[in-house]
């Protein structure tokens, strides 16, 4: 026995620094249980149909109902954040350094490029995706990769690209782990856990060299997948005395098919070799072996992960999300409303007292019941205290709405007491001064470097033009740019201008409406260019798609409906003037004519 262990150990033969990257990613996957427990019980709130599934299980009440606030929350949310960094087509802009890169040419080039590579990629909906995490778990992280996917046509024979360039990847919060005490989550070494198929992986290394994979290092762990077959579980469980996460034994996770990566970014000292390895990528499958160890490529000088969290904690990397303070609330909203139900129930079919040796006897409509003299059938009445819980459930629902950052007025839901519109206006825009904050945040911290590191992924990787479709300004017609490498490089950055652009528009009609509706705007009246202003209404409500905002274009249509009318009023007297004409010729003619004709 004890020599197939010794066999086994010496065939799995762990790589160094692969056991020591693996006892790492073990280390902090373990320190963030608790955290992990109450994204699962969180999890569990959202998508319960009854009480069974949540932790209000362990109540003593027959009825099971949930009310799903914490649900309704968080579409609330999920929609009204979508509607804030979308508001329209053009919610990203490039930002110049310099003269050269600020040229009308060279923005046009890198936003046309950029939105045709988020339209193609499905990036608005990997951000709805990364939305519900930011929600959720009050985490999201999210990977830039670059993607070359192509495809032999099976009746031309011709290799097809599907599609070229950068895109967005979500990464669940569950399969990525790092140091939360780091100074950020930039320069924090991580771990990202990834699992394929023995196939996926083999397709990897022969269709993407730009991975870099080590061939030798994968046949050596096939080999010892095929190897390790002929002993049983209990040497291998002996052998080895660590489990995949989700596999089980380590026999299981060998015979299953696939294959678990550990891909790590960061800085690390080797303590075998006494090396200290910087901005390094080192990917390692089956805890063991190491397929890839080079420096990070990026120009950024930085990994290509990216996070934000919705509540920041003091001294700690992962963010609070705005359900997880709610749970409890969530608790006590369903516990109250199962006891009002089971008190219901006991008003309707209440419990009986019996006194006395009563015949035995079935309850219902007019049921006879035999009572001695010393006996007795009386109800007991429910406690009328328990019905008065609606109002504490109602009291409770809306403060949850409110501590989630989602005002009533988000919903359409108009506030007690008589407002003006502009007081209206005011009021939303207070109120609603946590959901804009945290949109900013999302948009800021997350979108704006993502952005970036897309186009430095793009200007890294591109080596042939490409087609971008780009709108006119001047013709409102759709075009299509040639796309070089050169073109795209420039000193500058994007910054999506969703959320602020959204709420600068709320202001700034909030304020247009108060000036012009006031004695003010009477006085200034004469002095506004109503071009201007025509210019400033299209471009902050998003009238541009739309084109009926032009320089004087009502009194051009109206000297064109006036051009038609005084034609149809030519053509009209034309049409009346020629019989009365004929009317005088046709005389002259019959006199003309000899008689008997």
């Amino acid at each position: 026995m004890a020599g197939k262990v010794a066999q086994l150990r010496q065939l799995i033969n762990r790589q160094s620094l692969a056991r020591q990257l693996a006892g790492l990613y073990n280390n902090w996957w373990i320190q963030r249980d608790d955290k992990e427990a109450e994204w699962r019980e969180l999890r569990n709130y959202l998508f319960a149909t009854d009480t069974t599934k949540t932790t209000n299980s362990k109540l003593p009440w027959k009825n099971k109902t949930t009310l799903p606030k914490l649900t309704q929350i968080r579409d609330n949310l999920h929609a009204n954040y979508m509607d804030a960094l979308f508001p329209n087509d053009d919610w990203v802009k490039w930002e110049g350094y310099n003269l050269e890169a600020s040229t009308h040419n060279k923005r046009r080039a890198i936003e046309s490029y950029i939105k045709t590579k988020l339209r193609d990629s499905g990036f608005r909906e990997t951000v709805s995706q990364l939305v519900y995490d930011y929600i959720d778990y009050g985490n999201c992280f999210a990977d830039v990769v670059y993607l070359n996917e192509r495809h032999q046509d099976q009746y031309t024979d011709q290799e097809i690209t599907t599609y070229q360039g950068p895109k967005l990847e979500r990464i669940s919060p569950f399969d990525i782990v790092f140091n939360p005490t780091a100074k950020s989550f930039r320069e924090s070494p991580k771990f990202t856990r990834y699992v394929k198929s023995v196939g996926e992986l083999m397709k990897d290394i022969k269709y993407r060299p730009d991975l870099k994979y080590d061939q030798a290092a994968f046949d050596q762990a096939i080999a010892v997948r095929r190897n390790i077959s002929a002993f049983k579980m209990e040497d291998i469980n002996k052998a080895e005395g660590f489990s995949i996460d989700g596999f089980g034994s380590l026999q299981e996770y060998y015979q299953s098919g696939l294959v678990e990566i550990l891909e790590f970014e960061g800085d690390i000292y080797d303590e075998v070799n006494g090396e200290l390895l910087e901005r390094r990528i080192i990917t390692i499958i089956d805890r063991s072996y190491i397929i890839r160890n080079i420096e990070n490529p990026s120009w950024l000088g930085r990994d290509t992960k990216h996070h934000v969290g919705w509540r920041e904690r003091p001294d700690n990397l992962y963010g609070m999300g705005p359900l997880d303070n709610l749970v409890g609330l969530q608790y006590r909203i369903d516990h109250l409303e199962n006891l009002k139900a089971d008190a219901m129930d006991l008003t309707i079919h209440p419990p009986m007292v019996v006194k006395g040796d009563v015949e035995p006897f079935e309850w219902g409509p007019e049921t006879t019941i035999h009572i001695p003299e010393d006996g007795a059938v009386e109800m007991l009445a429910p406690n009328a205290a328990a019905f008065q819980v609606n109002n504490e459930i109602a009291a409770l629902l809306a403060i949850m709405e409110e501590m989630a950052g989602a005002p009533k007025e988000a919903m359409g839901i108009r506030s007690p007491g008589e407002k003006t519109a502009f007081e209206v206006q005011q009021l939303q825009n207070a109120a609603g001064r946590i959901f804009q904050h945290k949109i900013n945040k999302f948009e800021i911290e997350f979108l704006e470097p993502i952005l970036n590191t897309m186009l430095e992924m793009a200007r890294r990787n591109i080596d042939i033009a490409e087609m971008s479709r780009v709108m006119d300004d001047d013709l409102g017609v759709a075009d299509f740019l040639s796309i070089t490498k050169e073109d795209i490089t420039a000193k500058g950055k994007l910054r999506p201008i969703g959320a602020r652009h959204f709420a600068a528009r709320a202001q700034l009609v909030q304020n247009m409406l108060g000036i012009f509706n006031s004695p003010m705007g009477q006085v200034i009246a004469p002095h506004v260019s109503a071009k201007r202003l025509a210019k400033m209404v299209e471009e902050y409500m998003g009238f541009e798609k739309y084109e009926f905002i032009k320089d004087n274009a009502a009194i051009f249509e109206q000297a064109e409906t006036q051009k038609l009318v005084n034609q149809v009023q030519q053509e009209m007297q034309i049409e009346q003037t020629v019989p009365v004409e004929e009317d005088m010729l046709n005389p002259q003619v019959q006199g003309e004519m000899p008689p008997g004709m």
